[in-house]
């Protein structure tokens, strides 16, 4: 059983009644930067709804290469992994801890039965279809309108917003990564980023001074 102190994040989301069905059914899990939640090809048997830390949401091409899609905050659900699970279909995306995470994982059955007979619940489902469907319009409009150096910025300007901090904690090869593209672009044009004054560069530190 969770302790319903832990569902803060939601209590002006949910009535009382799925707040003491969540604490009643759902399960607590934590995972480490780096350690993946949900997997691509994985079968769903759980909803994640995020109390702490970041998610990151990735696709993955052939190639193994990934490209992220969007970040969950706390009090987020991802869209991606409801879509599989209402469709009873595996996972199309992979969601990894961007830090310390602790999530709340909802069965599946349970998570299908709130939709039909709890209002908020199902508001909340809908509403989170929408926001992660407006942030891939963005990831595309990024991905097919800007240049490679206003996409840098643009994501680290994301990142200080998500972690409400000006210096991030990040190598190059996870923006790379993350960015789909080379280390060496993303370290060529980081440093085009500093001689404009619009970061600093620390070991394995970025500090971001105008946004």
């Amino acid at each position: 059983m969770i302790d319903k102190a832990l569902l803060e994040s939601f209590q002006y989301i949910f009535d009382n009644e799925i707040l003491d069905l969540i604490a009643e059914t759902a399960r607590l899990k934590t995972y480490d930067k780096g350690e993946i939640i949900i997997d691509i090809g994985q079968k769903l048997e759980f909803i994640p709804l995020l109390i702490k830390g970041n998610i990151k949401v990735l696709r993955e091409d052939t190639e193994g290469d990934e490209l992220l899609l969007y970040v969950l905050e706390s009090g987020d659900t991802c869209a991606m992994s409801l879509t599989c699970c209402m469709a009873r279909s595996v996972s199309k995306i992979r969601a990894a801890a961007d830090d310390k995470v602790t999530v709340i994982m909802i069965p599946l059955d349970h998570m299908r039965q709130w939709f039909n007979t709890n209002e908020s619940w199902r508001n909340f489902i809908l509403k989170s279809y929408q926001i992660r469907f407006d942030e891939m319009l963005e990831t595309i409009d990024t991905l097919a309108f800007m240049k490679m150096d206003e996409r840098l910025f643009k994501y680290l300007t994301d990142k200080v917003k998500l972690t409400a901090d000006t210096t991030l904690d990040i190598t190059h090869k996870e923006i790379a990564e993350d960015l789909h593209t080379s280390r060496v672009v993303v370290s060529r044009l980081l440093k085009q980023l500093e001689k404009a004054n619009k970061i600093e560069l620390g070991r394995n530190k970025i500090s971001v001074i105008d946004f």
